[in-house]
């Protein structure tokens, strides 16, 4: 019997796997991705603390793509960046969230590098 794999939950157990390995500080705290259907959410989060720092999603006012495409990432990741610039906060450990390094990931994570984030 052929049966369908669940998505969600693997992509769950991807996560948990990478999160046993990065874990965010004070000095260089975690960027953490969450990408829904409709939207995408990021915060910069120190785990030591638990406390996030500095978020932005697609729901913000400065956005104005609002929907979880490349463009909507693209306006979000350089959000995030001068939002943790001005913070101070210029090192970051990336946490993609267990999804796939390609597409709006992808798309973030470049947009908040030309943006002067370094990870």
């Amino acid at each position: 019997m052929i049966t369908k794999t669940n998505r969600k939950a693997t992509r769950e157990r991807r996560h948990v796997r990478v999160r046993r390995k990065i874990s965010g500080t004070a000095e260089c705290p975690r960027l953490c991705v969450y990408r829904s259907n409709k939207n995408l959410f990021v915060q910069v989060i120190d785990d030591v603390a638990a406390n996030t720092l500095v978020s932005a999603s697609t729901l913000d006012k400065e956005i104005k793509t609002k929907h979880a495409n490349k463009e909507a990432a693209k306006e979000v990741g350089a959000l995030i960046a001068k939002r943790a610039l001005e913070k101070n906060i210029d090192t970051v450990v990336f946490d993609r969230g267990g999804y796939i390094y390609h597409g709006v990931v992808k798309e973030l994570a470049e947009a908040a590098r030309e943006a002067g984030l370094k990870f």
